[in-house]
């Protein structure tokens, strides 16, 4: 780990000599992009890894983004993935598994990459998330360009059906629940899924419904990392409380860039037992293309909360 007061700020490589912390600060709109963004670190000579392997970036946990005062864990993983990105020289995240320690506050944090292979098609890294030298999380990835990847094609199911976006539930930020992450981003239930918010459940552990940026910001792969965390646990329509569900570990397979518009979501969960469940995600693009798929390992949540009945909207 490299401390920071012997780093100085310089510029990407892949930002074409721009530094890339403030590249979108003048753009409002690109809310997602700008809380994301990592600017490499220049650190001493005697440091620096011989193989230019290890890098160390600079970033930092937006305020909003939190839920029950934690970052959300898809954040947290694409502040990550940006860094992995720009040490891979690689626009997309093929495959990639966070591994979580701590909750993120907001706040200034550093990215510690390695890179531990680069191919001609692929290439793959490691990085670890810390705040205030504690490693909040880390992740192993490879990432690739999926606009030059092609193949034969099997799929034998479809995009789950739903409502149209205006015909479900939108889920609206508050400063408790439904928390401020929701602010940052827009999520429409279907409706059978999100009656929780008027205090009944469904009695299965299933959440879909629909995804975006605010503002029309294009998602691009690495915002399929926040859209794989984004949804309300499915266990918040089983029998158990809906409170805190701590993230263990969270995988994202990114299988092609998305269209841009409404992202079409999809999270199961099968299994319960020992205090964990997973939760298997499906995540469409507008034009009804699978663009990502996920799997999550969680804590079952053991608090006592319940939603305050939302009105319709």
């Amino acid at each position: 780990m490299y401390a920071l007061d012997s780093v100085d700020v310089r510029q990407n490589s892949v930002s074409r000599g721009v530094d890339p912390v403030t590249e979108h600060l003048d753009n409002p709109s690109l809310i997602f992009r700008t809380a994301t963004e990592v600017a490499e670190l220049d650190f001493p000579a005697e440091d620096a890894d011989a193989a230019g392997k290890r890098a160390v970036w600079s970033g930092a946990i937006a305020p909003g983004w939190d839920i029950a005062a934690n970052a959300n864990g898809g954040y947290l993983m694409a502040i990550v993935a940006r860094a992995l990105s720009a040490a891979l020289d690689r626009p997309d995240p093929v495959t990639i598994s966070a591994h979580y320690f701590y909750p993120g506050k907001p706040g200034d944090v550093t990215i510690e990459t390695r890179i531990l292979k680069q191919g001609r098609s692929f290439s793959s890294g490691t990085a670890v998330l810390l705040s205030e030298g504690r490693a909040l999380l880390s992740c192993i990835g490879t990432f690739g360009d999926l606009a030059k990847v092609s193949g034969p094609e099997i799929i034998d199911q479809g995009p789950p059906v739903m409502p149209d976006p205006d015909d479900c539930l939108p889920v609206v930020a508050t400063d408790t629940f439904p928390p401020p992450f929701m602010g940052k981003i827009e999520l429409r239930l279907h409706p059978e899924d999100g009656q929780f918010l008027r205090g009944k459940r469904t009695g299965q552990a299933l959440m879909r419904g629909w995804f975006r940026l605010r503002n029309d910001e294009p998602a691009d792969t690495i915002a399929l990392l926040c859209a794989a965390d984004a949804f309300p646990p499915t266990a918040f329509n089983a029998d158990f409380p809906v409170a805190w569900t701590p993230t263990i570990e969270l995988t994202v397979h990114v299988r092609a860039r998305p269209e841009p518009g409404w992202l079409r979501c999809k999270f199961v969960t099968h299994f319960v037992t020992g205090g964990f469940l997973e939760e298997d995600g499906e995540i469409w693009d507008s034009t009804g293309r699978l663009v990502a798929q996920s799997r999550q390992l969680a804590l079952v949540p053991r608090g006592h909360t319940t939603p305050a009945p939302q009105q319709p909207a």
